[in-house]
């Protein structure tokens, strides 16, 4: 359990001190903007699609650590997928920062790196902060303007 957690720390820090695709995306197809009331993080996400596949994807934006870790992990982890592959792991993700520990273990191997937050659970508030980009990038999809996590 101890090395589940220093890998947590170390990729957590990792993608907060230098975050991926972290930038406007010029010419955008889509784009939201996202709001966490309760912490005051902000997220913009832009997409680039090419038929119904992620062609780019970048997001800008001011948060916590778990926040921009979760915002640059997500960019990494959609480019060159179908839009109904980002549906399903948009699902599997949100399971795993909100289900029961038993479905949250189930869905970790199919996200790889993205299973270091497995233990959002155990901190209810700290949800809302790794889910704001996926919920900003689904609200794009979707052709909304944004969304608020409250």
């Amino acid at each position: 359990m101890n090395e589940l957690r220093e890998l947590y720390q170390e990729v957590i820090l990792d993608h907060t001190k230098h975050p991926r695709n972290f930038r406007e995306l010029p010419g955008a197809d889509r784009r939201a903007n996202g709001y966490n009331p309760l912490c005051g993080d902000r997220t913009t996400v832009y997409l680039n699609l090419d038929g119904d596949v992620v062609r780019d994807v970048s997001f800008q934006g001011s948060g916590c650590s778990i926040s921009t870790a979760s915002a640059s992990m997500m960019t990494e982890a959609l480019r060159g997928r179908t839009l109904a592959e980002v549906k399903s792991l948009f699902e599997r993700f949100h399971d795993l920062l909100t289900a029961d520990p038993s479905r949250a273990v189930s869905a970790a191997p199919e996200l790889g790196k993205l299973a270091v937050f497995a233990g959002v659970h155990e901190f209810p508030m700290r949800v809302k902060c790794a889910s704001l980009a996926w919920h900003t990038m689904k609200a794009a999809l979707e052709g909304a303007d944004g969304v608020k996590t409250e």
